[in-house]
């Protein structure tokens, strides 16, 4: 079941069950009011399926579409991927030991990235920093987590990053990676009963500028060198979630350091089992 958020021709925010090539708009109740109280439920495809329906309407470009979040933190991993390890090491010559022993260690790097308003949905534009000269997309596999850290579904994430930034000095992570629009979720949430494994999950990261394709690359969950519950479990250590999180899990795609995002540029990220989130590249 696909869950996603949307304005509606009266510009009210509302959410919807997508099956196919439609998007049936669902009634929220006094009981599962927000997505995220769906999400929150002890079993949200349940909760979903209780709630009366209205006519559907054509998935088309004309569909305004939101990001399937409310209230809910953002945060982010780091290099769980044999190739990001590569990339971080790259980027920053003095902190190559600090992403070398990451990679191997027992606790990952875990970091905040979004508070909702800084978050862009499907076909919603991304941001460049203005201070930045060195920017990519970082396609991840992201955890729909509950109040009580239960993985109920996926969806999918873009962690922009300005390389440039963070390779300058590991202190300055933060600003690389939280500002306005520095985060994409969708296009919608993909609940599942389990899980579907890593190697279903197959990423493909493609970027136009100007009608052409200038990257096409990908990847797939089964590289990893974590799991999905390690990643949870640390998370959650000493840290509390009361409406939920989103857990972006690692890019196994990096770009090579002769290719930076450019404004106007569109970004499509394809997961399978999940869906396809495109968004428009701006700056300033």
């Amino acid at each position: 079941m696909k869950l996603a958020k949307f304005i509606d021709s009266s510009d009210s925010v509302r959410f919807g069950r997508v099956v196919e090539s439609e998007l049936i708009p669902l009634v929220a109740s006094d009981t599962y009011p927000t997505l995220a109280a769906i999400l929150a439920a002890p079993s949200p495809i349940e909760a979903a399926g209780s709630l009366q329906s209205e006519p559907a309407i054509a998935v088309a470009p004309s569909v305004r579409w939101l990001p399937p979040i409310d209230r809910q933190e953002v945060w982010a991993a780091g290099v769980t991927y044999k190739r990001s390890q590569t990339a971080r090491m790259e980027e920053s010559e003095a902190a190559a030991s600090c992403y070398d022993r990451v990679y191997n260690a027992d606790r990952p790097e875990l970091f905040f990235k979004a508070t909702p308003h800084r978050v862009a949905g499907h076909l919603q534009p991304l941001r460049i920093r203005t201070d930045a000269t060195w920017n990519v997309p970082e396609p991840e596999i992201t955890l729909v987590l509950s109040p009580s850290l239960k993985i109920v579904g996926l969806t999918v994430g873009n962690d922009m990053s300005s390389r440039d930034i963070e390779g300058e000095n590991p202190l300055y992570l933060p600003q690389a990676k939280c500002y306005d629009q520095c985060a994409g979720l969708g296009p919608w949430v993909a609940l599942f009963d389990e899980l579907p494994a890593p190697e279903a999950l197959k990423v493909d990261l493609k970027i136009e500028r100007s009608g052409e394709t200038v990257f096409d690359q990908q990847t797939s969950g089964d590289q990893m060198a974590r799991t999905f519950n390690d990643l949870v479990g640390w998370l959650g250590k000493d840290n509390s979630f009361p409406q939920g999180a989103f857990l972006m899990t690692g890019t196994g795609i990096v770009p090579t350091s002769d290719f930076t995002l450019r404004p106007n540029d569109v970004v499509h990220i394809s997961i399978a089992e999940i869906g396809t989130l495109s968004n428009p590249i701006v700056q300033g």
